[in-house]
């Protein structure tokens, strides 16, 4: 991947990271995703952008192996969601903090950093990329929401994933943080690691290589940050969106990119 310039990325990945065609969830009688096709590139940032109840959620999901899909085909770097070959190559941060509230920050990234075979110092260097060595002795039961949040994002670091999915992770982070966590977000991609972050926060679309626009489980579009403010008329990205939505039909979705 070619470096990123100050105004973002100056490339894209080619290699698929994730692939995904015609996916399709159904819980009862509710169509939750909706024939989704699309391609994520290794090594790159893509934004899972959409409103509340969008799927973006239940997407990650999949992706994971945590939740069963009615019909399509989905790959997870070149494997089947859920494959055994994939436990040590993700990582996942959930909306809901899932580190123990009984041990410290440095404790609980240091179990997990055990977990996928890393050290203490790999474990050192977690905590500081998320702004938390000041809190590295605390218990996790005594920090604020956003410090709780970073312990969890801490753990899904540690492991050096090849694919690291994310579900909204600056929530709750000061504006300084956020901007210090993405580019970290973007260093790692330059290293490598294929990186899946949702938000419901469209300015930060803008950190992205490509973006999964969804509404209400339909694929609406997969561009750049770029594309979006092009397609969408308006270099505010929140405005674009809502542009693309009301120029969609409400029952019709977009296709997304084939896959190349």
């Amino acid at each position: 991947m070619l470096p990123a310039t100050a105004d973002g990325p100056v490339a894209r990945p080619t290699e698929a990271a994730v692939l995904a065609r015609n996916l399709h969830v159904r819980r009862g009688r509710a169509h939750v995703l909706r024939n989704l096709t699309f391609s994520i590139p290794s090594g790159s940032i893509t934004g899972l952008l959409g409103p509340s109840g969008s799927g973006k959620t239940t997407l990650m999901r999949v992706l994971m192996g945590l939740q069963v899909f009615r019909s399509g085909d989905v790959t997870v770097l070149g494997a089947s969601p859920g494959a055994r070959v994939l436990r040590a190559q993700l990582g996942y941060m959930t909306q809901s903090p899932s580190v123990y509230r009984d041990l410290t920050v440095r404790d609980n990234v240091r179990y997990f950093a055990t977990l996928h075979g890393r050290s203490r110092a790999q474990a050192d260097a977690a905590v500081e990329a998320v702004g938390l060595v000041p809190e590295a002795a605390r218990l996790t039961a005594s920090l604020s929401g956003g410090q709780f949040n970073r312990v969890s994002l801490a753990c899904a670091l540690v492991g050096d994933p090849q694919l690291l999915v994310m579900d909204e992770p600056t929530v709750g982070l000061d504006p300084v943080l956020r901007a210090e966590l993405w580019d970290h977000f973007r260093r790692l991609a330059q290293g490598g690691t294929t990186l899946l972050v949702s938000s419901h926060v469209m300015e930060e679309a803008r950190h992205c290589d490509e973006l999964l626009l969804l509404r209400e489980g339909r694929l609406l579009a997969q561009l750049s940050p770029a594309e979006l403010a092009e397609r969408g008329h308006n270099q505010d990205l929140e405005q674009a969106f809502l542009a693309m939505i009301q120029e969609s039909a409400p029952d019709e979705g977009v296709d997304g990119r084939e896959e190349s």
